[in-house]
C-alpha cells in the first residue's frame, strides 16, 4: 500500500457520511446536539461510498479440508481449527455462537471437561464465532497441548468433541444460551459497551435498535438448530486446520 492508497482510503471512508456517533449516559439532549454541531458540523461530507471491491460472495462451505503446519520458537504446540459459517446476522450464525459456548466457554464446556479434565491432553481450549457480515463468517477454536501430548492425539480429541455436537444435549444448549445472555446483559450495564453496540448495529445493519433484540435471536436457538448447524458446517471437509508446533517438534 502506498501513501497515496492510504490517503485515498482515509478520504473515502473516514467521513461524516460514513460515520456513526453514539452518545450514551446522563446528558441533556439539546446541549449534546449543540456540542455535536459545534465540534463536528464543519467537517465536510466525503465522496459517495463505493461498493466493496472484489468478490464478496462465497460458497456456503469450503468444499475440502485445508491443513498446514507452522514451526516457531514456542514451548507448547497448539492446534487451530476454523470452520466456514454463514455471516453474522443470519439465523445460523447465532447457532454458531451457541456452539462456540458449548465447546469451550467455562469448565463445563465439552472441550474443557473432556480434553483438559478427563483426557488431560490439553492445558487450555478456546472457541468463538467470528462476527463477519460479508461473504461468510467462521467458527474458530484452538487447543494448547500438554507437553506429553502428540499432535495427532490432540487433533483427534478436538475433532471427536466437535463431531459430538451433532448429538448435543438440551442441557448443553440451555447452558450456552444462559451464559451468552448473562454476558450480554453484564456488558450492557456499562455506558461504553452500550455506545459500542449501538454504533456497531447502526454501522453493520442500519439498525441501532438491534441492540435490544440480539438476546432474542440467541434464545431462539434450539437443540435441533445446534445439531443441524454442527451436521452441516462442523465437518472435516469444511475446516482449515493449523498445527502450530515447536521447531524440530513432531508435526
Amino acid at each position: 500500500a502506498s501513501l497515496e492508497d492510504v490517503e485515498q482510503f482515509f478520504r473515502t471512508y473516514y467521513a461524516p457520511n460514513n460515520a456513526v456517533l453514539s452518545i450514551v449516559g446522563d446528558f441533556d439532549e439539546a446541549q449534546a446536539r449543540e456540542l455535536v454541531q459545534r465540534y463536528f458540523g464543519e467537517i465536510p461530507r466525503g465522496p459517495d461510498i463505493p461498493p466493496i471491491p472484489g468478490r464478496t460472495e462465497l460458497p456456503p462451505l469450503l468444499g475440502g479440508a485445508v491443513h498446514a503446519t507452522v514451526e516457531q520458537d514456542i514451548s507448547l504446540a497448539r492446534v487451530y481449527m476454523a470452520y466456514r459459517t454463514p455471516p453474522y446476522g443470519s439465523d445460523e450464525w447465532y447457532a454458531a455462537l451457541v456452539a462456540s459456548y458449548i465447546l469451550a466457554n467455562g469448565r463445563a464446556a465439552l472441550l474443557y471437561r473432556t480434553l483438559v479434565r478427563e483426557q488431560q491432553v490439553a492445558q487450555d481450549v478456546v472457541a468463538y464465532a467470528f462476527p463477519i457480515v460479508v461473504g461468510a463468517a467462521m467458527l474458530v477454536l484452538w487447543a494448547t497441548a500438554r507437553p506429553s501430548t502428540d499432535m495427532d492425539t490432540l487433533e483427534r480429541a478436538v475433532s471427536d468433541q466437535v463431531a459430538a455436537l451433532a448429538q448435543v444435549s438440551d442441557a448443553d444448549v440451555e447452558r450456552a444460551v444462559a451464559l451468552i445472555e448473562a454476558s450480554n446483559l453484564s456488558e450492557l450495564q456499562t455506558v461504553g459497551e452500550r455506545a459500542d453496540q449501538l454504533s456497531m448495529h447502526a454501522t453493520l445493519f442500519d439498525d441501532p435498535h438491534r441492540v435490544n433484540t440480539e438476546i432474542g435471536r440467541v434464545r431462539a436457538v434450539t437443540t435441533a438448530d445446534a445439531r443441524a448447524f454442527a451436521q452441516r458446517y462442523l465437518q472435516p471437509e469444511n475446516s482449515a486446520v493449523l498445527r502450530y508446533v515447536p521447531k524440530g517438534g513432531a508435526a
